[in-house]
C-alpha cells in the first residue's frame, strides 16, 4: 500500500525521482509510452467514421462550415444540427453541451476539408484519427508527469505502471478509435493539466500559474461535464499530498468553484434541462419496460459489468443498449455483491482519506466519475458503455498498479524485482495488443463495427439494426453485385431480430422496407414503411421512400398492363396511396381504369391529375374521351 503524508519534500517536485527497479528518466519512460501508444493505435489511422461520428461530424452543418460554424457550436446542443435535420426534439435528459471537441472538428474541416461541393467521403477522417491518437498519447504522458512528480515521487514505478496500464487498456479503444469520443480524451487531458497547475501554483505562488490552471479547468468542463468532480478531488489531493488542513484545502479550491459555477450557468443557458418528457424510445430510455424493482436492481448489477470489463476486457462492444443486458431483480445475488463491493469502496475511501492515503483519491476518482454515468443518480440514456468509464478507469488502475507494485516488493532481491517488473510490462502489453489492434480494425466504419458486434451482443436491437444497415450498404457496392441478394438476406435476418427486440424501432423498419424494395417485394416494403409512418409520421426518409415505391408500383403496372389490366389497376391504386402528389400515377390509373371501362374511376383519377398539374394535356384528353362515351 502507498501512504502519502510525509512533510519532507512536499513543497517542490524532485528534480529526478529515485529509481527503484531500474527504470530510467522521465524522458525515457515518456518515449516508451509514446512508442507503445503509436504501435497499439497506428492501425486506426486508416479508419473512416463509425457510430456517432456521422451525426457529430459529417452531418453536422456547423462542423461542415468550418470557422463560420464555431459560434453556433458554442451556443447549441451537441446534437442540435442532427435533431433539426430529423425534425425531432431534444431526446436526451440533461442535454449535451460538450462543444470543445466539436470546435476542433470544425477547425480541421476549415483547414483540411475539401472545398468542393461533391467532396470525397471522409476526406478528413485520417487526420482526425491521427489527432485522436496523438492527443491520447499526450494525455498519458501528461498523466505520467503528474503521477511521477506530484503523486508518487518516491514510487516512480507505480507512476509509470499506472500510466502504462491506462495506455494499453483495451476498454479505451472506443475512445481512441471513435473520433467523436475526442471529448473524453480532451476532458481527461485538461483534468490532468489542471491538477499539475494546482500543484505548480502551490510551489511558485505565481498568478499566471493559477490562471493557467483555471483555464485548463474551464476547457475540461467544455470538453465534458465530468470535470465538475474536481471541486471535490482537488481539495482531496491537497489534503492527502500536501497535508493541508481540511478547511485550507477547500478554501484553496474556491477559484475552481467559481469557474464551475460560470460553466454551469453557460450550460444551462444553452441547453437548459434537455429533454423534460420521458423518452418513448427504449434505445434512449433503456429501463422503459422494467418495473421499478427491475430498474434499480439492473442499474446496480450493471456496476459489476464495469468491474469485470476493467479486469478482463473481453469481449468488447460499441453498444450495451436494450436488450443487451437483461433486466434482473433483487433475487439475483449479484445485485447484493455489487452493493457490498461499492459500499466497501465508499467506506475505504473515507477511512483512507482520514489516513491521507493516496488510494482514497484513486477510489474517489473511480466512484465520483462512475456516479455520473451509472444511472443511479443521473439518467444518461444508456445502460452502460465502455467510453463512460474512461475517466473512472484511471482511479481503478491506480489501485491495480499499487497492488502489482506491492506484490513485486515482496520479492527478495532488487534484480528479481527488476526482472519481475519488466516481465509484467510484457505480460500485459502482448495480450493487450492482441485485443486493441484487432479492435481498432473493427472500428474502421459502421459496416465493420456492427457486423462484428452483432456476434458479441446478439440481443442488442441497435447493433442488429445497424448490422442490417451495414449489409444493405454492402449490397449496394458495385463490386458486390453478384452477392447483392445474399447480403440483403443477411440484412433482413439482423433487422428482423432488431424489430423483434424493439417493436418501435424506426430505423429497423425503414431498412427492412429498403431490403424488400430492392428485392422487388413491394408489398412488404410498403408494410414496413407504413409501420414507420405510424411511429414517426414526419420521418424525413419517408418523403423519399414512398415516392420511389409509388414509381416502382407504376412501372410494374405498366409492365403487366396489357396482360392483366385488373392487376395493373391494383398496383396503381397502391402507387397513388404511396405518392398521392404524383400526377403521373393518377394519369396512369385513369388510363388503366378506362381500359377496363371503369369510367367513373377513370374520371376521378384524371381529375386528380389535373388538380395536381393543371396543364396535363393527356389527362384533359382522357376526360374528353370519357365525355364522348
Amino acid at each position: 500500500m502507498v501512504k502519502q503524508g510525509s512533510k519532507k519534500g512536499t513543497h517542490a517536485p524532485a528534480v529526478k525521482p529515485p529509481l527503484s527497479f531500474g527504470f530510467d528518466s522521465f524522458n525515457f519512460r515518456a518515449l516508451v509510452l509514446l512508442v507503445a501508444g503509436l504501435l497499439l493505435y497506428c492501425n486506426s489511422f486508416q479508419n473512416e467514421y463509425a457510430l456517432d461520428d456521422g451525426i457529430v461530424i459529417e452531418k453536422n452543418d456547423y462542423v461542415q462550415k468550418g470557422f463560420k460554424g464555431i459560434s453556433k457550436i458554442m451556443a447549441t446542443d451537441a446534437y442540435e444540427s442532427y435533431y433539426r435535420q430529423m425534425n425531432a426534439k431534444q431526446q436526451l435528459s440533461g442535454g449535451r453541451y460538450r462543444p470543445l471537441s466539436i470546435v476542433t472538428f470544425a477547425i480541421e474541416q476549415q483547414l483540411f476539408g475539401s472545398r468542393e461541393k461533391a467532396k470525397p467521403k471522409d476526406d478528413v477522417a485520417t487526420l482526425r484519427h491521427v489527432v485522436n491518437v496523438l492527443l491520447y498519447v499526450f494525455s498519458i504522458i501528461a498523466l505520467f508527469y503528474f503521477l511521477l512528480f506530484y503523486v508518487f515521487k518516491d514510487k516512480p514505478d507505480v507512476a509509470f505502471l499506472t500510466a502504462f496500464l491506462f495506455l494499453i487498456h483495451p476498454m479505451h479503444t472506443e475512445v481512441v478509435a471513435n473520433v467523436k469520443s475526442r471529448d473524453e480524451i480532451l476532458s481527461f487531458l485538461f483534468i490532468i493539466l489542471t491538477f499539475i497547475s494546482v500543484f505548480r501554483y502551490r510551489e511558485n505562488k505565481k498568478l499566471k500559474t493559477l490562471i493557467g490552471g483555471l483555464v485548463f479547468y474551464f476547457l475540461a468542463l467544455l470538453s465534458k461535464e465530468y470535470a465538475i468532480t474536481l471541486v471535490i478531488l482537488i481539495p482531496m489531493l491537497l489534503y492527502i499530498l500536501k497535508e493541508d488542513p481540511f478547511m485550507k484545502s477547500i478554501l484553496s479550491t474556491i477559484p475552481f468553484f467559481i469557474v464551475a459555477f460560470i460553466y454551469l450557468a453557460i450550460r444551462f443557458k444553452v441547453v437548459g434541462k434537455g429533454a423534460t418528457e420521458e423518452n418513448t424510445d427504449v434505445l434512449n430510455n433503456p429501463y422503459m419496460f422494467a418495473t421499478v424493482s427491475q430498474e434499480w436492481a439492473t442499474k446496480i448489477e450493471v456496476l459489476n459489468h464495469y468491474i469485470r470489463l476493467l479486469l478482463f476486457p473481453h469481449p468488447l462492444s460499441s453498444d450495451y443498449s436494450y436488450s443487451t443486458i437483461p433486466y434482473t431483480n433483487f433475487s439475483n445475488p449479484m445485485v447484493y455483491v455489487a452493493i457490498l463491493l461499492h459500499v466497501f469502496m465508499v467506506i475505504a475511501t473515507v477511512v483512507l482519506f482520514i489516513r491521507r492515503n493516496i488510494l482514497s483519491f484513486a477510489l474517489a476518482f473511480y466512484l465520483l466519475h462512475l456516479a455520473l454515468v451509472c444511472n443511479l443518480f443521473f439518467d444518461v440514456g444508456a445502460t452502460m458503455g465502455e467510453r463512460l468509464v474512461y475517466h473512472s478507469s484511471f482511479g481503478f488502475l491506480i489501485c491495480i498498479a499499487v497492488f502489482i507494485h506491492w506484490l513485486i516488493g515482496k520479492l527478495p532481491k532488487i534484480e528479481t524485482k527488476r526482472t519481475a517488473l519488466i516481465a509484467v510490462f510484457f505480460v500485459l502489453l502482448l495480450p493487450a495488443g492482441c485485443v486493441v489492434i484487432p479492435r481498432n480494425a473493427d472500428w474502421k466504419n459502421d459496416n465493420t463495427l456492427f457486423i462484428k458486434d452483432a456476434e458479441t451482443v446478439p440481443n442488442s436491437a441497435l447493433v442488429n439494426g445497424n448490422a442490417g444497415k451495414a449489409y444493405v450498404d454492402l449490397s449496394e457496392m458495385p463490386e458486390n453485385k453478384a452477392m447483392e441478394k445474399e447480403y440483403l438476406q443477411k440484412a433482413i435476418y439482423h433487422l428482423e431480430r432488431a424489430v423483434a427486440v424493439h417493436d418501435k424501432y424506426v430505423n429497423g423498419y425503414l431498412n427492412l422496407g429498403v431490403c424488400y424494395f430492392k428485392l422487388k417485394e413491394y408489398d412488404k416494403a410498403k408494410l414496413y414503411w407504413d409501420k414507420v409512418k405510424t411511429i414517426f409520421p414526419n420521418n424525413p426518409y419517408l418523403k423519399r421512400n414512398f415516392p420511389l415505391l409509388g414509381t416502382a408500383y407504376m412501372n410494374e403496372a405498366l409492365r403487366i398492363g396489357g396482360k392483366d389490366p385488373k392487376e395493373a389497376i391494383t398496383l396503381l391504386e397502391k402507387a397513388v396511396i404511396c405518392d398521392p402528389a404524383n400526377p403521373d400515377l393518377w394519369y396512369n390509373l385513369g388510363g388503366a381504369s378506362f381500359t377496363v371501362q371503369d369510367y367513373k374511376r377513370a374520371r376521378e383519377a384524371w381529375s386528380q391529375a389535373l388538380l395536381l398539374k393543371p396543364d396535363y394535356i393527356q389527362a384533359r384528353q382522357g376526360l374528353s374521351a370519357i365525355e364522348g362515351k
